[in-house]
């Protein structure tokens, strides 16, 4: 879509329920549609609404490693009551090989060095499962209310970093909308969360921001001995 149709598919969604953008989204992925998760708090939304639309949608869910035992147990409980079709991605290096060598995850101090832990333990693993998925339509659980740089964002617009059509069909939804559908629903929440990638909520991991495609090219140099 150029930008002309993004901007006419915007206005013209705003008006839709988060399901109708759904169904949209996969209309227009010619079989090609995926939705991302990480299993943080809320997630269970996104994914209960694309398997009401897509019942088999791939699920792209890159386990870092770093996740809590909570996490982890939250995804399993979802995998089973969704019935999803998860496709795990890992990083190359695991979490314990990777503090040996490395040490701590970096601080948000330590801007550069938690981008670079992000490309390696979380950019190239998702990299790596969109090319073997090879979405047209990627939906996501973004919201605006998330931080500064996603409310720049709208329900639909290009991913550069990746290459397809990023949905986000609860973009203006608040928690207390999220909540509510939680509730309505009788889903499970999982608040003991942490994404070592951010280390604060205000930042980015890379996955949405100009970054990031940037650091997955320099994270899969460094992997293959080039620099």
């Amino acid at each position: 879509m150029n930008p002309d149709q993004i901007a006419q598919a915007n206005a013209e969604l705003r008006q839709q329920s988060a399901l109708e953008i759904i169904r949209w989204a996969v209309s227009q992925a010619n079989g090609r549609a995926i939705v991302s998760t990480n299993f943080r708090p809320y997630e269970a939304v996104i994914l209960h609404l694309c398997v009401q639309v897509q019942p088999d949608i791939p699920v792209l869910w890159v386990d870092h490693g770093y996740n809590r035992p909570a996490t982890y147990r939250h995804a399993e409980q979802l995998r089973q009551r969704l019935k999803l079709n998860l496709k795990p991605y890992l990083p190359r290096m695991t979490a314990a090989h990777r503090d040996a060598i490395h040490g701590p995850i970096p601080s948000t101090e330590q801007d550069e060095a938690l981008k670079q832990f992000s490309a390696v333990m979380k950019l190239e693993p998702f990299q790596r499962g969109m090319k073997e998925l090879s979405p047209t339509v990627w939906i996501t659980a973004l919201r605006q209310v998330q931080n500064p740089n996603r409310a720049g964002l709208d329900i639909v617009s290009e991913d550069k970093n990746f290459g397809s059509l990023k949905v986000s069909p609860l973009f203006y939804w608040s928690d207390a909308d999220m909540e509510d559908y939680l509730r309505e629903n009788n889903l499970p929440n999982e608040w003991d969360y942490f994404d070592p990638a951010k280390a604060d909520e205000k930042r980015e991991c890379g996955l949405h921001a100009d970054w990031g495609g940037q650091a997955v090219a320099g994270a899969e140099r460094l992997e293959r001995g080039l620099i």
